[in-house]
């Protein structure tokens, strides 16, 4: 196993186990066999363990398996504070114990605030008095790391980022995200500071191992899931990647990529073969928007660059999915940027390097990205989430 440093010093192994995806069994987790595969992955090395309050059995599961094997100062926890669930003190207080008590320990390693969107979280939760709160906790050793992990756009990744001193950032990174939500702008903003980055979706949830066949034509030397990984290990900006296993096969060979993909180590052809990889996958897409947000700042506030993302990724991908990572990353912002927004201006397409028709596929991306079920659920959400 190779390892990369975190802001300490601490070595993390540069593969990291995600227990969201234990695999089920009935109601619960198939512990047998999700004790196995930790294991397996700790006696080679692994040593980054990441879950989350709201993960299903996932907190008691790891926690169980290294009480009874007695390998908790073998690993570093990670887990998450839900803070989208939590309007109290008491509650963000409550929240913690009751994590601690389902790991089995009296401390976190690495502690993040789960899933910020929009900066307005974070202001909240300062509110509440959490800078204060997380200093008690470093003080009393409970919490050694703090961090947070991130779905939204570049520029909303930044203002977080550079707005408190993190320990450490959890962010969606891939080649097909390489330019959408904090992308490689976030991630070397981040390394620029010192604050080491932990990626989770390398394999956009599968979508880049279930290459279409075309694609699949020109990989030479690797499967799919195999250069999805080296290309994040190849970034000297990537400190963990975070790999969901769930069965012993695919454990080992993580492990052995992991253990051979050091910055740096692709070649000029395999980083081509890539680039022609995302340009099949792209080919279903839509509005051919590079994301290079030349169109931006756009006056009234819409997000024409997250919106082709979404819109392209219901053709791409899965329209159910792409309508809730929408609605999530671009709707529940505190100032959502909507197409509806859009007044015709026509200053974004005349900054636009592709001569896109920005404002007509922003009327064409709008009505498939929110059908009125959509519509209201998002109105409704907003309205609970604001209160």
């Amino acid at each position: 196993m190779l390892y990369r440093p975190d802001r300490k010093g601490r070595p993390i192994s540069q593969l990291g186990y995600g227990c969201m995806r234990f695999t089920r069994k009935g109601s619960g987790i198939d512990y047998e066999k999700a004790e196995r595969e930790v294991l397996l992955a700790i006696d080679q090395g692994v040593n980054y363990f990441d879950t989350a309050y709201i993960y299903p059995g996932s907190e008691e599961c790891l926690g169980r398996i290294l009480a009874e094997n007695h390998c908790r100062e073998k690993v570093y926890i990670a887990t998450k504070l839900p803070q989208y669930l939590l309007r109290t003190a008491a509650a963000v207080e409550k929240t913690f114990r009751e994590e601690l008590e389902r790991l089995r320990t009296d401390y976190i390693d690495y502690y993040l605030m789960h899933m910020f969107t929009d900066y307005t979280q974070w202001e909240r939760l300062r509110a509440l008095g959490i800078e204060e709160w997380i200093a008690r906790k470093k003080a009393e050793g409970s919490i050694r790391s703090i961090g947070f992990s991130f779905h939204g756009d570049t520029q909303m990744f930044l203002k977080i980022l550079n707005a408190y001193d993190w320990d450490f950032c959890q962010i969606q990174y891939n080649y097909l995200d390489e330019h959408t939500q904090a992308g490689r702008v976030g991630l070397q903003a981040a390394a620029k500071k010192g604050i080491p980055v932990i990626i989770m979706e390398p394999l956009r949830g599968g979508k880049l191992v279930n290459l279409p066949e075309k694609a699949r034509k020109v990989l030479k030397n690797y499967s799919p899931a195999e250069l999805g990984l080296r290309w994040l290990w190849n970034q000297p900006e990537v400190t963990c990647v975070l790999s969901g296993m769930n069965s012993e096969e695919m454990v080992k060979e993580n492990i052995r990529v992991a253990s051979e993909a050091q910055p740096g180590h692709l070649t000029g052809e395999d980083l081509a073969m890539v680039e022609t990889i995302k340009g099949i996958i792209r080919e279903q897409e839509k509005v051919g928007c590079t994301g290079c947000r030349y169109c931006m700042p756009c006056p009234k506030g819409v997000d024409i660059p997250g919106i082709f993302h979404y819109y392209n990724l219901m053709y791409m991908e899965k329209k159910a999915p792409a309508r809730f990572e929408f609605a999530r990353n671009v709707g529940l912002r505190k100032e959502p940027g909507f197409a509806t927004q859009c007044v015709g201006c026509g200053l974004c397409e005349s900054h636009c390097p592709q001569h896109l028709p920005i404002r007509q596929k922003l009327k064409e991306a709008d009505r498939d990205l929110r059908p009125l079920p959509y519509k209201i659920a998002i109105a409704i959400v907003r309205k609970v989430t604001r209160q």
